[in-house]
């Protein structure tokens, strides 16, 4: 009668030393899929993260001109876990960034998904979704974001935008004028008489109280997913950065980020569901 719990007990310690070697194996992937993913991204000896102040949904200059927002705090999360100095490169607009991306002179950057830009960019998911909205002169007769594609109007957009990608595709009768950067297309919508506004919903809000006269269309004409991309090819840093931004987002990192800052109208991406 004691050969069975004999049994029972050498087959607990076989699951037991199975699991052990299990647990072992995953700790012995993290660790691998983590240094190449240093190597990728840490191949001057430091992270080179761009930030852009184009997006205040993602970072602005705090006291002393020193940036902050949550594309900081991710980008120095992701250099301590990496054991890698982190560099802050700064840009204005988000076209700068794309470009440095392209030509090799960041190793990470957190910009919108666009399909155009997937053809220089490998993407994480996103981590925080924000609005892109219309702002037009208050005795404009457009009321909804409908009435905007009609012959004649011109719509002012930042150079390289994602606003700018995605109006770029969609207009079909509306003209498209390109500001230097998104901060600018308030001014030059004011400066050159132009119809309408678009990009960010927040920082058009901000405007608009700035310089008054002006009210932002109901709703949004776009959604913007906000990712971490790195330059084409770079795999493993894509694959090590994409698990830290569902952890990021699972933990409420980014939600304790976008509330520190006091960042409204943007969420929290859900869960990929290509996570792992």
């Amino acid at each position: 009668m004691k050969q069975p719990v004999l049994s029972h007990a050498i087959d607990r310690r076989a699951f037991c030393a199975a699991g052990g070697l299990l647990l072992a194996g995953c700790a012995g992937t993290r660790a691998s899929s983590q240094a190449a993913a240093a190597a990728e991204l840490g191949g001057t000896g430091k992270l080179r993260a761009a930030i852009n102040f184009g997006n205040p949904i993602l970072a602005s200059r705090g006291a002393g001109g020193v940036p902050s927002g949550v594309s900081v705090d991710l980008a120095r999360e992701a250099a301590r876990r990496l054991g890698l100095a982190v560099e802050l490169v700064q840009f204005n607009s988000a076209g700068n960034v794309v470009e440095a991306v392209k030509a090799r002179q960041v190793d990470m950057a957190f910009v919108a998904i666009d399909p155009v830009r997937a053809a220089d960019m490998e993407y994480t998911a996103p981590y925080v979704i924000i609005e892109g909205a219309y702002m037009v002169r208050n005795g404009s007769p457009l009321q909804r974001n409908a009435d905007v594609d009609r012959a004649g109007t011109r719509v002012v957009v930042g150079r390289g935008s994602a606003y700018d990608l995605f109006l770029t595709r969609g207009l079909k009768a509306a003209t498209l004028v390109r500001a230097p950067t998104s901060p600018d297309v308030t001014n030059q919508f004011l400066a050159q008489n132009l119809d309408v506004a678009a990009g960010v919903k927040q920082q058009l809000e901000a405007d608009a109280a700035r310089v008054g006269g002006v009210r932002l269309l109901p709703g949004r004409f776009m959604v913007i997913e906000q990712a971490m991309g790195v330059p084409k090819g770079r795999l493993a840093a894509q694959a090590w950065l994409s698990d830290f931004i569902e952890e990021m987002k699972a933990s409420g990192f980014v939600a304790e980020a976008l509330k520190r800052h006091g960042i409204e109208g943007a969420a929290v991406a859900p869960r990929s569901s290509a996570a792992r």
